[in-house]
């Protein structure tokens, strides 16, 4: 990948000094923080086809991550550079029995019980409506919310209705989180910077809207 200048791309998220004050006193809710967290997670998953992200949440406190991935000791599809599924012949239809990624939700309830982590009563964040069969997983291991940023929308849209009623007949609460623009800007801020800054304050406390960096420069 080419290599790009961090703070040439920081300035558009920046923008103005106003711009940077206004973002910087602000926090992305409970939902959005822990949506970012699983939306990090799928930048470890080895999927080529769709990387997702998952993390279980009891209490406002995070218990476990998982992404999509192949199962210990097995090639990576991201590794080898093609669908494993796909270049099997497996049709959509089959896809679980020739897939060698575990799903994210699956490997965050197994991250779990690996480590004797109690998810009873949980909620999970997930960048990826479950499927059917995380779903039952979901189910059977108490969770009792789950937190979504996008539909599944598949190529079968009778079984993408399928599972959606599946998740409700449980009776898991089901609810979309949508990150604000907000959110967004300032966790690129913290990912392009070096996340502790310091940043320039007026006598009174309050933020101007610039930061310094690590030899003292302000910048605007």
């Amino acid at each position: 990948m080419k290599k790009f200048d961090r703070i040439e791309v920081l300035k558009d998220f920046i923008g103005s000094p106003e711009d940077f004050k206004d973002v910087s006193v602000k926090r992305p809710s409970w939902n959005e923080y822990f949506m970012i967290l699983a939306k990090m997670a799928a930048t470890r998953s080895t999927c080529l086809s769709r990387p997702a992200g998952a993390v279980l949440v009891r209490d406002k406190q995070l218990l476990s991550t998982g992404y999509n991935g192949s199962m210990p000791g097995i090639a990576h599809c991201s590794d080898e550079g093609y669908c494993f599924r796909r270049g099997s012949g497996a049709g959509d239809a089959g896809k679980y029995d020739s897939c060698r990624s575990g799903h994210a939700e699956a490997n965050a309830l197994a991250q779990a019980a690996k480590n004797g982590i109690n998810v009873n009563g949980a909620s999970t964040y997930v960048t990826l409506y479950p499927c059917y069969v995380c779903t039952k997983l979901l189910v059977q291991a108490g969770i009792k919310k789950v937190y979504y940023e996008y539909e599944y929308r598949s190529v079968d849209p009778e079984r993408d209705k399928l599972w959606e009623e599946a998740l409700k007949q449980a009776g898991l609460e089901i609810e979309k989180v949508e990150i604000s623009d907000d959110a967004l800007a300032k966790t690129m801020i913290s990912l392009l910077s070096p996340t502790s800054w310091r940043r320039e304050l007026q006598s009174d406390g309050k933020p101007t809207g610039k930061i310094e960096n690590i030899h003292g420069n302000t910048k605007k």
